[in-house]
């Protein structure tokens, strides 16, 4: 390959990395994630819940304010 199809490529590597970041970070994939490196960095003698613990206990908050969010 020659070293512009090179760079391209490279090009449309970051850019579909970027999307991907882009999309999981506003549906919420990197939620759980986020949240225990918070416990572990601000609250390391909380306990961590499990994932499924985690979706029900922020299902359950946002249920119980519906006015908090935007749709």
């Amino acid at each position: 390959m020659t070293a512009l199809a090179l760079r391209g490529a490279d090009a449309v590597r970051r850019g579909a990395a970027g999307v991907r970041w882009y999309v999981t970070s506003l549906m919420g994939d990197t939620a759980y994630a986020r949240y225990c490196a918070h416990l572990r960095r601000d609250h390391a003698d909380a306990p961590v819940p499990t994932e499924r613990e985690y979706w029900r206990a922020r299902h359950a908050a946002a249920d119980a304010r519906p006015g908090a969010r935007c749709c």
